[in-house]
């Protein structure tokens, strides 16, 4: 019997030991592949483990990630007795559906000269309207919801299913309405709008220094549950993947980024040595939370560490000397994708800093509007001011490929594409929301 106990102990020595080695693996991993060399030495000789230890790419934060979801899933279904970031809150999204095709891969065609794709037809319909401008839109990250922002200084929220229903040509049971819930809580004209990855709360960041939390699982709230008041206009807000925390662009140059459960700012430690003094037009985080990107009014593009808060690269005149009005990942966060007020869009490898691609053709000189993928990555879409149309790209071999009115009266001011499905929405300075859709 002793024998057999040593032998159950040993093997669980050895399987300890295992499990170890693999964490400290990914540990050096992480930090060598995120140019932080100095402490992955410090790892790699204090656990014995080798430097040129073979990891996939970001490893360890998908693991994590995935550790995280299924701890908080299990919060949410009361498993542990730990309150999820607020206990009013239990209602989250559908399942996020799996994407329709899989990601480009820019990296493995560097100079494209086969043929573009063709990007089927899209209509749009006139689905909303604000008092004033229609300054922008945000779906939530299973597609369900879309959030629209305006200078009228209200929200709107539609339900996608309800918005399908209105278009479709045989509606018998009378009116559809899309819009669900209009919240009425800022002073001044919202810049920006973002969902809780996992609950139903939706954030504002408006001209009146604060960021609103609305949650709209409640049919009768208009106001918001908790305010951050900010010491700046709020020009863009995002979410880490988490839900913990979220980042404010702001007229500040450096990024704020927040802890929801205590609204405690945290701001780069070595931000007075940088010498930037112009606002941020947009930040975004990375699909991990590893990275976040400021576009910024200087014309530059700014690189940042999800941990440390700091500049990692800054990529200075992206755009010349016109300021950047936005800066997205791709989904594998090897890439950028700007804009700005330059009349071009352009893909930046995350590496290395260095421009990819160019796709030019659609003037944008006054508008803050934003360029985005569609939800394949297959086309990259803008908008052409001038002209007053919507402009679709082949995204790998730069080629335009489509050009439609945008049945707007003057030109959009900004542009969403559906994470999950093709469709998108342009929001005009005519204070109309239009839903675009392919025509099968």
């Amino acid at each position: 019997m002793e024998s057999n106990h040593n032998n159950n102990s040993l093997e669980q020595k050895l399987q300890d030991g295992k499990l170890y080695r693999h964490v400290n693996s990914l540990i050096v991993a992480h930090l060598r592949d995120n140019n932080l060399s100095q402490a992955a030495s410090a790892v790699a000789s204090a656990t014995m483990t080798p430097m040129n230890v073979e990891v996939p790419p970001n490893k360890l934060l998908e693991l994590v990630a995935k550790g995280l979801a299924v701890e908080k899933d299990e919060t949410l279904r009361g498993v542990s007795t730990a309150v999820p970031f607020d206990p009013v809150i239990t209602a989250g999204y559908g399942s996020i559906p799996a994407p329709r095709a899989a990601s480009v891969d820019f990296s493995s065609v560097n100079d494209t000269k086969g043929p573009s794709k063709n990007i089927p037809k899209h209509e749009s319909r006139h689905i909303s309207e604000h008092k004033n401008v229609a300054r922008c839109a945000r779906f939530s990250p299973d597609g369900r919801f879309l959030a629209t922002g305006s200078a009228d200084t209200s929200i709107k929220l539609l339900e996608i299913a309800k918005v399908k229903q209105m278009m479709q040509p045989d509606s018998r049971d009378g009116p559809v309405r899309p819009v669900i819930r209009t919240f009425y809580d800022h002073q001044q004209p919202i810049n920006d709008l973002d969902f809780h990855p996992q609950n139903t709360v939706l954030i504002s960041g408006a001209k009146d220094r604060t960021i609103k939390f609305f949650d709209f699982s409640k049919t009768v709230a208009k106001r918001a549950f908790r305010v951050i008041q900010d010491t700046h206009n709020v020009r863009s807000v995002s979410f880490h993947p988490s839900g913990d925390y979220l980042l404010a662009g702001t007229d500040h140059p450096i990024p704020h980024l927040y802890d929801i459960n205590t609204f405690k700012c945290y701001l780069p430690p070595n931000f007075q040595e940088m010498g930037v003094n112009v606002a941020i037009n947009q930040v975004r985080y990375s699909s991990t939370g590893g990275m976040y990107v400021t576009a910024s009014k200087d014309g530059a593009i700014r690189l940042w560490d999800g941990v440390t808060a700091s500049c990692v690269r800054s990529i200075d005149g992206a755009h010349g000397a016109a300021e950047v009005t936005s800066a997205n990942f791709t989904k594998d966060q090897r890439y950028i994708l700007s804009s700005a007020k330059d009349s071009s869009v352009k893909l930046w490898e995350v590496g290395t800093g260095r421009l990819v691609k160019q796709y030019l053709g659609a003037t944008h000189t006054q508008l803050h509007c934003q360029a985005v993928f569609n939800d394949t990555e297959e086309f990259v879409l803008s908008i052409d001011e001038s002209l007053n149309e919507i402009v679709a790209w082949d995204a790998l071999t730069t080629e335009k490929v489509a050009r439609w009115p945008s049945n707007h009266i003057g030109a959009p001011r900004w542009l969403e594409h559906s994470p999950v499905e093709a469709t998108f929405v342009s929001c005009g300075i005519d204070r109309s929301i239009r839903y675009w859709k392919e025509v099968l």
